[in-house]
């Protein structure tokens, strides 16, 4: 039978006194997002579910019938302002940060190592078994993440664009035939939306338990706590730990 483990009075009182300044110093968080980033990234995420639901009565003539002319009008207006807000504040954005773009492109083009494949394989089941499953370590945006996140940042491009078409047609310019093509361009823009954004919104909004509290990350003080960050970014987490440079203390 084992005796357990003997430790000194010394080794005992230095490590409750190491517990005391932990405590005291408070918890440590990582920074993750900037503020300009979770503003970016909320106006962007109002415009778009505004759009997506105006666009509904907009371009389908069932629902238009439903409210009226001077109502699907009113709708289309919005539609177009809300537009330019959805394509202004990410252009503006990065131009006031464009170190921040080449970032995030960074992460998005990264090579996928063994770790981002095997993570890739346990997603699903990891979902509903988390207890039971050992997910491999990721960086700072997972392998699944560089996916989703790229095909949005494709869809919003897209449905910008378009848009941007569809607004000047009839006005500035007449693509004649070619409008057809655009419309069907920007219709397929808002499918894409439709299904990468709510899987981004169901994972982000933490409804699975593994990604309860990361809501937080963009509504919150943009920080992630230590075990947090380890749990789901642990590359990323163990280079900011060392480097000591966006770490506080909470």
């Amino acid at each position: 039978m084992s005796k357990g483990v003997s430790v000194s009075p010394q080794d005992w009182a230095s490590d409750q006194d190491f517990l005391r300044r932990e405590a005291v110093a408070g918890e440590r968080r990582i920074k993750r997002h900037s503020r300009q980033t979770r503003w970016t990234h909320g106006i962007t995420i109002v415009c778009c579910l505004l759009l997506c639901v105006s666009g509904l009565f907009v371009f389908v003539p069932a629902l238009g019938q439903v409210l009226g002319a001077q109502a699907v009008f009113t709708i289309r207006m919005s539609h177009r302002v809300i537009g330019a807000v959805f394509v202004l504040v990410p252009l503006i954005s990065a131009i006031m940060a464009p170190k921040g773009v080449a970032h995030v492109f960074k992460n998005l083009f990264a090579k996928w190592n063994s770790d981002d494949k095997k993570w890739m394989l346990l997603f699903f089941p990891y979902l509903f078994m988390a207890k039971w499953i050992h997910m491999p370590d990721q960086d700072e945006v997972k392998s699944g993440q560089r996916f989703a996140d790229g095909m949005l940042w494709v869809a919003g491009a897209l449905m910008g664009v378009t848009g941007v078409l569809l607004v000047l047609n009839g006005w500035l310019v007449d693509f004649g035939g070619a409008s057809g093509v655009i419309l069907w361009l920007h219709d397929l823009g808002f499918l894409l939306i439709a299904v990468f954004g709510l899987a981004h919104i169901f994972l982000g909004a933490g409804i699975f338990q593994p990604y309860r509290g990361t809501i937080r990350l963009m509504f919150g003080d943009g920080t992630v706590s230590e075990s947090d960050a380890l749990y789901h970014w642990g590359h990323w987490a163990r280079k900011e730990l060392e480097s000591g440079k966006n770490v506080i203390r909470k």
